[in-house]
């Protein structure tokens, strides 16, 4: 039976899920509301939200801090990329590699001819070698800034890297000129919407995911690792393997943002996996909010979307522009847009109570409104 204490929370989770509900629906509905151009740019807003969703989840609740979550992007979108070069190439040799004096299809190459496996690979590589860097770090007993540091070597190592491959990468220029996915041109319009709701849909389900996990037992030895990871192991638990865990999925979450980025947008080259792009992703959490996965979601979109919007007001002075938003935000909302957005919630049932004679609503159901 359900306690009179549970039954402010159980409202408030009927109430956030009724909003996300409505959020999705309205989200399947924006393809027939605005132009192809827009809608594309919000689907590459939504595999952004998918990225920082991830990171919130290794940083705001497992408390480490990447800012190479660029790198398990990369993988993923090159990964998938191979795919679609292979499948424009109609079984010849890819452009690039004509160029680069190459006769024959490397071997590793061959198997990325099949669509599932490296959608597998996309999602499932970044996913491993998150998990085996943070196995490897939380062995070794490192963490806090220098964690962040070695993943910040890691996306310029990266980068360095797939520039020097140019055969078998494209190098510099990157994988580009795809034409179709699943035999479909990608140019067509049905297909872009298709692709954006399947974005949609991706979004959606590791949103669940995370949230699940976060209101799990997991998810409280994730908070009791980022308070005190001392206490944690003196507890009997082992923070190396929750650090392999939570950033084995936070990686895969990135791998899956990349795949489903590359066919939407056209391209990808070794700035997908650079140091620029990792921060970038590290601002969209702490503008959203760190540690709530909601705010996650929102702030990718909400700074994606108004860098967009003041790039092509004042394209001299945009940066600028983006930047004092960033100071606005943190002056303004600390805590970020979602806990912002809490307060504010907090603050219109009291004043809704008032007004009624009643007694305020508890905080806790406010809270649940927008908070993991």
């Amino acid at each position: 039976m359900t306690s009179p204490e549970s039954i402010p929370r159980v409202r408030a989770a009927a109430w956030y899920l009724l909003a996300a509900l409505g959020i999705m629906a309205m989200l399947f509905l924006v393809p027939g509301m605005m132009s192809a151009f827009r809608l594309n740019l919000l689907a590459k807003y939504l595999c952004f939200a998918l990225v920082a969703l991830g990171l919130d989840l290794a940083w705001g609740y497992a408390g480490l801090l990447s800012l190479g979550q660029s790198v398990f992007f990369g993988l993923g979108a090159y990964a998938f990329g191979m795919y679609l070069k292979l499948e424009s190439a109609h079984g010849q040799l890819p452009d690039f590699m004509g160029w680069s004096g190459l006769d024959v299809l490397p071997s590793y190459w061959r198997p990325f001819g099949d669509p599932l496996f490296a959608l597998l690979v996309a999602v499932g590589l970044p996913g491993l070698c998150g998990a085996l860097l943070a196995y490897l770090l939380g062995r070794s007993r490192i963490g806090g800034v220098y964690f962040s540091i070695i993943t910040q070597a890691l996306a310029f190592m990266a980068t360095t890297f797939f520039i020097g491959q140019q055969p078998f990468t494209g190098g510099t220029n990157g994988l580009t000129n795809f034409a179709t996915i699943f035999g479909h041109p990608l140019k067509d319009a049905e297909v872009q919407v298709q692709l954006y709701r399947v974005t949609v849909l991706a979004v959606a389900l590791c949103l669940a995911l995370s949230l699940w996990l976060a209101r799990s037992r997991f998810g409280r030895l994730l908070i009791a690792l980022r308070d005190d990871e001392q206490r944690l192991r003196f507890s009997g638990y082992n923070p190396t393997l929750l650090k392999a865990a939570v950033f084995g999925v936070s990686g895969g979450m990135a791998g899956l943002a990349g795949a489903l980025f590359v066919p939407q947008v056209g391209i990808v080259n070794p700035d997908s996996l650079g140091i620029i792009l990792g921060i970038q992703m590290v601002i969209w959490v702490a503008v959203g909010g760190r540690g709530t996965l909601i705010g996650a979601v929102l702030g990718a979109v909400v700074v994606n979307a108004a860098q967009s919007a003041v790039s092509e007001s004042f394209p001299d002075l945009w940066q600028y522009g983006i930047g004092l938003l960033f100071v606005a935000t943190v002056l303004i909302f600390p805590g970020g847009l979602a806990n912002g957005l809490q307060s504010l919630g907090r603050l219109a049932l009291r004043a809704a109570a008032s007004r009624r004679g009643e007694a305020p609503a508890p905080a806790e159901a406010a809270a649940e409104l927008v908070r993991a």
